[in-house]
């Protein structure tokens, strides 16, 4: 009995990270707030609108590359952040388009 209730747990823990939504992410409150904002909707004078239609409709791998690899003012990330954080911001950021 323990060991199924401890394979539940760590199940959910282990999937927690992308199934919060982007805005209630620890990695976006740590590392994007500051400047795409509290809501995910841009700041001025600081980062896009991460709800914007152009971003919804950038792939995964563009995303990705511009969060691991920076991209104008934006900064490089892929030495601060795991593959699998970039991985669930890249899930999260394409969620916000499904749900404005």
């Amino acid at each position: 009995m323990w060991a199924g209730m401890l394979l539940t747990v760590t199940g959910v823990w282990a999937q927690a990270p992308t199934d919060v939504g982007l805005t209630e992410s620890q990695v976006y409150q740590q590392h994007c707030v500051k400047c795409h904002g509290k809501n995910a909707a841009g700041r001025h004078f600081g980062g896009p609108s991460l709800r914007a239609d152009k971003v919804n409709s950038a792939s995964n791998e563009d995303l990705r590359n511009i969060i691991s690899n920076g991209k104008g003012h934006m900064p490089k990330y892929a030495d601060k952040l795991s593959a699998e954080e970039i991985d669930a911001l890249v899930k999260q950021i394409k969620a916000l388009g499904k749900n404005p």
